[in-house]
């Protein structure tokens, strides 16, 4: 049944995509881009829009339910479609990391003995064992914080909007010299992490009223809300905080308590531990399945994808992903983790970019009915230039992370042939 409009696909979009990261993200762009820093999310904004466009083509030739790993596969083959699932649990697993380290800070805020380097890995601990338990009792239960998350993040920061913009400081929004296009993109790479996971609410096509027109329309109309509540909010925090809010590690709740008081501050602060922590009850349930995978396809030893006898759960692959998460939240920092997820993403997005134009081209149609994004001829290179564009400000280091993953990966691949083959072949 055709039962999802384009409001309904906006507002699932708006949801997904409005996460952790806009809580400590305009101090990021601040630093970079003072008052200018809007700049990056119009970049940003159409970025998203022209990759995911391309996904929901793609989407609309091969099953939803495969995601990107299955229409790169569909278009250039296993190797490149591993690859691909690679990064995207490395994006998965440095974003679910990097907020955690924002849930640290403000959780930190309201309750002090946080801030103590020992107390806080403690605190991260602790928080990854008990939604680590949480999913492995059971996907009904990991799944009920999404709700009270969601109420959470988005109320504060439309009350602060609609506040704040009567305690602007027009001084602080004057902007005294255009930046460089070099500081714009690199801006723009860690901005993608408040945009990125927007395709995860495309659904499947059977769902929608006619996919050919509502999809792109929901699409526009999400990047639009979204783009204009996060340059609002950086507008605010700007207008309000000044100088300041570069190095503020709780900008929007520094914002808040200049404009609301002391309980305003309190008020974000909790949002964004409430917030932080059901993104991190989420992910735990969503990024271990692709261990899980990995391990059924033979890519990893077959312990990871074991599954509980009582609760059938892949309990080994949360725990094993859980750990890995911790260790990175409690050892790194959030803009080195938001930079490497935001890479990483970007390379999944280029091969889905390059999949679309790849199964528009074969008029693979494995999917259903293909349905073609408005200047279907030109938008996949269009996403492709504009990825590259943002990936020109990546850093030797940074771009080394991302190598040696996929060194790893491309061994794992070769070196697990046969042990895949085996599991692959039918048994008699």
């Amino acid at each position: 049944m055709r039962a999802i409009g384009t409001w309904a696909l906006a507002a699932g979009i708006i949801n997904v995509t409005v996460g952790g990261g806009i809580f400590r993200l305009p101090a990021v762009v601040a630093a970079a881009l003072g008052p200018a820093a809007p700049l990056a999310y119009v970049v940003c904004a159409i970025a998203m829009a022209l990759i995911v466009l391309c996904i929901a083509e793609a989407g609309s030739r091969v099953a939803l339910t495969g995601g990107p790993y299955a229409y790169v596969e569909l278009a250039f083959g296993p190797y490149v479609a591993f690859l691909t699932g690679v990064l995207l649990w490395l994006l998965g697993t440095t974003a679910v990391a990097a907020v955690s380290t924002v849930f640290a800070t403000n959780a930190a805020k309201l309750f002090p003995v946080f801030e103590q380097p020992a107390m806080r890995a403690l605190l991260l601990i602790a928080s990854f064992g008990t939604v680590a338990t949480i999913n492995v009792l059971g996907v009904k239960q990991g799944s009920r914080l999404n709700g009270i998350a969601t109420v959470a993040k988005l109320l504060p920061l439309v009350l602060l909007v609609l506040a704040g913009v009567f305690f602007i400081d027009p001084a602080n929004l004057a902007i005294e010299s255009t930046p460089a296009v070099g500081e714009v993109t690199r801006a723009s790479i860690v901005l993608i992490f408040a945009f990125s996971g927007i395709e995860s609410a495309l659904v499947p096509s059977g769902e929608v009223k006619d996919p050919a027109r509502t999809v792109p329309r929901a699409v526009f109309a999400a990047m639009l809300a979204i783009t204009l509540l996060y340059i609002a909010l950086q507008l605010v925090a700007q207008g309000v905080l000044g100088d300041a809010l570069a190095s503020s590690e709780t900008p929007l709740a520094d914002a808040a308590g200049a404009v609301l008081g002391p309980w305003g501050r309190i008020l974000l602060l909790a949002a964004v531990v409430i917030s932080t922590f059901g993104y991190l009850s989420g992910m735990t349930l969503a990024v271990p399945r692709a261990l899980f995978a990995f391990g059924r396809d033979g890519y990893l030893p077959r312990t990871v994808a074991a599954v509980h006898s009582r609760y059938h759960t892949p309990h080994v692959s949360i725990g094993v992903q859980s750990a890995i998460a911790c260790g990175l939240a409690i050892t790194s920092r959030f803009d080195a983790l938001a930079v490497i997820s935001n890479v990483a993403a970007l390379l999944v997005y280029f091969a889905c970019s390059l999949a679309a134009w790849q199964l528009r081209r074969r008029d693979v149609q494995a999917g259903g009915t293909p349905f073609r994004v408005p200047g279907a001829a030109v938008v996949p290179f269009l996403s492709c230039a504009v990825i590259l564009g943002l990936l020109s400000s990546i850093t030797v280091a940074e771009w080394r992370v991302l190598v040696l993953v996929l060194a790893v990966a491309s061994l794992l691949f070769v070196v697990t042939r046969r042990r895949r083959a085996a599991i692959a072949a039918p048994t008699a």
